[in-house]
């Protein structure tokens, strides 16, 4: 994904000369390198200071530029929440942090590098948008938005790399505030958003027998589309919720917040991260399964039947 990222940005700057890239310690490569020696009066790497890389990205905005404060995504929201919360929503300005690697995709490098809680900290804060697309053809129509639509202050969660394509033309097309069904089904539909999307079709390719699963990719998580949600809850009598990210504050406190204020009376069963530091390094599929995100823990599930 952040290759995509780049190169989509990258093409969007060449039409649109207000688009700055404020990197930390982030090595430029790929389109962002090429963006750096073709644009370097844009490019801005502050280096291990992310409290400046967010500093810098107001009065970018102000003068009517459009700033992409880029790094990991541990180091883009935690550490500079101050300037975020202050300088950047408190005035309501047009930035767009981006988060590589978000969730659980860091697990390797331990607890510092793991955002399980960066949407619930996100959507706090009045005025943020937060989107999380759910595959690199998102992505591209998320950065489109974001270098020339978008208003006010966004945070952009994406992968790292090696993520496939679960979108193609034949999916309903995206747009910021949708709920996006990229997968038809009847009776039971999955909501989720970002990567962790590949254990859906995983599911609905092993039930194919017993279900049809409808999928529906949750990428703007703030605002939220209520109208679409009422909707699906109305049309389906159960739902089931993946996320990387806590049980706290995410999708499935949204979603079963909903439900509670508007009577739902089917099923919903949520596989998000636990409320738990797991003090355990390996692959992210190790990480997850400790979380009880797997495709064998989740395909096991009651709701299924």
């Amino acid at each position: 994904m952040r290759n995509i990222f780049a190169e989509t940005l990258y093409k969007c700057a060449v039409n649109n000369k207000d688009i700055y890239i404020i990197a930390a310690d982030i090595s430029p490569a790929g389109s962002i390198e090429t963006f750096r020696k073709n644009y370097p009066d844009r490019f801005i790497n502050v280096g291990v200071a992310e409290q400046v890389l967010i500093g810098v990205a107001p009065g970018l905005a102000m003068s009517k530029k459009r700033p992409f404060a880029y790094t990991i995504a541990t180091f883009a929201l935690y550490r500079p929440f101050e300037m975020i919360r202050d300088d950047l929503c408190y005035q309501n300005l047009s930035v767009t942090i981006v988060g590589m690697g978000g969730g659980t995709i860091y697990s390797t490098l331990g607890g510092t590098h793991l955002t399980q809680e960066d949407i619930s900290i996100a959507r706090s804060i009045p005025n943020m948008n937060i989107i999380a697309p759910c595959d690199p053809n998102e992505l591209k129509e998320a950065v489109n938005y974001l270098a020339f639509k978008s208003k006010g202050p966004t945070y952009l969660r994406i992968g790292k790399s090696g993520e496939k394509n679960f979108t193609d033309e034949k999916t309903e097309k995206w747009e910021f505030g949708k709920i996006r069904k990229v997968a038809d089904g009847k009776d039971i539909c999955i909501l989720t958003f970002g990567p962790i999307i590949k254990i859906a079709f995983q599911l609905r390719e092993h039930l194919r027998k017993k279900n049809e699963l409808a999928i529906f990719s949750f990428h703007t998580l703030k605002p939220i589309n209520y109208g679409q949600l009422k909707k699906i809850m109305k049309d389906f009598s159960r739902i089931v919720i993946i996320e990387d990210h806590s049980e706290i504050g995410g999708l499935s406190s949204i979603i079963k917040n909903y439900a509670i204020e508007n009577k739902y009376t089917g099923k919903i069963q949520n596989f998000s991260l636990k409320d738990n530091f797991f003090h355990k390094y390996g692959s992210q599929d190790d990480l997850l399964q400790l979380h009880g995100i797997s495709f064998n823990q989740i395909a096991k599930n009651k709701i299924f039947n």
